[in-house]
This record gives structure tokens, C-alpha cells and sequence, in this order.
């Protein structure tokens, strides 16, 4: 018998206000045309007042608990990827753990920006397998409008706020049966001027806004994506042609679309919502993921691979059966 890490259930929260390209553009200098043509988003969500990483979090986590069907007590493990989080400590982790009434259990926040989700799954699945954890609520959750500068149109338009969340829990099966088959990480800190925030309490003391080099980071992208989504179907004993659904990072339609082509996977089986939530950095993967699930896409059995690029570089892939 194998110990795995399975999916129990999923979760997503969006800001209430979802602002359109052509709102934007009577902000900055662009048009609906030019920022459909360039990424394929057509809107995002913006948090409001009252909104937080936090609290995006907590209504993610609720949903993904509810569909789990546990109690949030059963929960011992939380890890929250997030680069926006609500104070430099403590962990947003533990606000989310204190809001869903979980007197104890380990908790902490995870910083790989949009890579983080898959770092955090990682993790909480090395956890699990160790019989450290038995119950861990895996959260992605972003208020990027707020480190951006909006008056660089280069940049602005392309990210959006949100939360995805999963449970996962221990389960002993045999060898084939469902769970998280394989994971692999990577990380490059010489491409740190390519995406960054310039700023932060150690130098700056403020929180900084974000920067990117847009071209160069879609060239790595491309690379990086499609060669990490080999190594971890190898490490799994699977090929392309064994994905059901891939659930990537959703960053820009062109990536999204030139990763496909390089593994020769079909466009249909790609999960897509950049379109209507933009780059949520961390919470990209899991918002996509529950999406698909929600509308029947995602079945029990089917075989998905997960995956990211972001800031740092950092970027990893999962492969799992749900």
C-alpha cells in the first residue's frame, strides 16, 4: 500500500468587482483590442474595501472544506502561497486558521509568487506522505492591485485579485490509484530583474511596485514550462498523451497556448481562465482548477497536471489523479 495525497475537495473566491478592459483603459492608455490581442484577458477582479489576501483566502478555504465535507477542525496543516500578504508578520496562514475557528495546527505562508501554489502542494504532500500532516488545506490567494503601478500600462493590465484552495488528505491505496503521482520544483535567482517588486522592509521600507520585462519572461516561460512538465510526466511514468486536463498558470494566452503546441497536446484539453480572472499569480492554478471542477470538466479518475512560472524565476509542475 501506498500513502498519497489526494483531493478532497476544491475552492475559489473572487472580489466582488470585476473591472473590464474598457474600464481600464479610461484609466490608463490602452484598449480592449490591444490587451485581448497581446494576453487574451478580457476583465479581472479588482479586492475592494474590506477585501484582503486574507479574507479571499478564508472564502476559499470554506468553500474547499465544505466540498470536502469535513469540519475545519480536522484541518492540521495550513500553507497559503501568497506574495501579497496582509501584514509582514504574521503568516496570512495563521488569519486564515484564526477565521475558520482552528484552535491549533500548523500554519505558514509560502513565497514562490505565481509558482507558489505548486511549492505549497509540494510541501503539504511531502507532509502528508511523512504522516507529519493528515488534513492540509493548500490556499493561493492575491490582492496584487495592490502593488501595481497603475499608470504603467505594460503591466497593469494584466493582473487581477483572487483565492483557490484545496483540501488534501492522507489516503493509503494501491499503486496506480489516486492522488499526487509526482511533483518537481525549480528555481533560477539570476532572472530576478525580470519580474520583481522594487521594493520591500529590508531595503526600502516600503512595500514596493511590481516591475517586469514582459518579452524575456515569456521566452523563459515557454522553455521552462514545457521542459518541467516532461521531467515531472516522466518521473510519473506517463507521456502527454495520458493528460486528461492541464491546469496551467494563467499568465497570458499566448503562453498558455505555445506550451500546448510544444507538447502537442490539444487546446481543448487545456483549462482556460485567463480570460476572465488574468494573472492572480498564486491563486491561478488552484481559481482554474476549481472552475473545472465545478463545471464537470475535472472528473474522479482523470489525470491532471498542474503548473507555474513565476518571479524568481521559479517555476514547477504536479501530476495528479483525482
Amino acid at each position: 500500500m501506498i500513502r498519497r495525497s489526494v483531493i478532497l475537495g476544491t475552492g475559489s473566491a473572487l472580489p466582488v468587482h470585476a473591472v473590464s478592459n474598457a474600464e481600464l483603459a479610461e484609466r490608463v492608455d490602452t484598449s480592449d483590442e490591444w490587451i485581448v490581442e497581446r494576453t487574451g484577458i478580457r476583465q479581472r477582479h479588482i479586492a475592494g474595501e474590506g477585501e484582503t489576501t486574507s479574507s479571499l483566502a478564508t472564502d476559499a478555504a470554506r468553500a474547499a472544506i465544505a466540498a470536502a465535507g469535513i469540519d475545519a477542525s480536522a484541518i492540521d496543516l495550513i500553507i497559503l502561497a501568497t506574495a501579497t500578504p496582509d501584514q509582514t508578520f504574521p503568516a496570512s496562514a495563521t488569519i486564515v486558521q484564526a477565521a475558520l475557528g482552528i484552535e491549533d495546527c500548523v500554519a505558514f505562508d509560502v513565497a514562490a509568487v505565481c509558482s507558489g501554489f505548486l511549492y505549497a502542494v509540494t510541501v503539504a504532500d511531502s507532509m502528508i506522505r511523512s504522516g507529519a500532516a493528515q488534513r492540509a488545506l493548500v490556499i493561493g490567494a492575491e490582492t496584487f492591485s495592490r502593488i501595481l503601478d497603475w499608470d504603467d500600462r505594460t503591466t497593469c493590465v494584466l493582473f487581477g485579485d483572487g483565492a483557490g484552495a484545496i483540501v488534501l488528505g492522507a489516503e493509503e491505496s494501491e499503486d496506480g490509484a489516486r492522488g499526487i503521482l509526482a511533483a518537481k520544483l525549480h528555481a533560477d535567482g539570476r532572472h530576478n530583474q525580470l519580474l520583481y517588486v522594487d521594493g520591500g522592509p529590508s531595503t526600502t521600507q516600503t512595500v514596493g511596485k511590481l516591475r517586469m520585462k514582459g518579452q524575456e519572461v515569456f521566452r523563459h516561460a515557454v522553455v521552462n514550462l514545457a521542459s518541467v512538465l516532461t521531467e515531472v510526466m516522466a518521473i510519473a511514468g506517463l507521456s502527454a498523451q495520458d493528460i486528461d486536463w492541464l491546469v496551467p498558470h494563467q499568465a497570458n494566452a499566448r503562453i498558455l497556448d505555445a506550451t500546448a503546441r510544444k507538447l502537442k497536446l490539444s487546446p481543448d484539453k487545456v483549462v482556460v481562465t485567463v480570460d476572465r480572472h488574468a494573472n492572480t499569480s498564486a491563486a491561478s492554478v488552484p481559481l482554474a482548477l476549481d472552475v473545472a471542477v465545478r463545471d464537470g470538466r475535472v472528473k474522479a479518475g482523470d489525470i491532471v497536471v498542474l503548473e507555474a512560472m513565476g518571479g524568481g524565476f521559479t517555476w514547477g509542475a504536479c501530476v495528479l489523479r483525482m
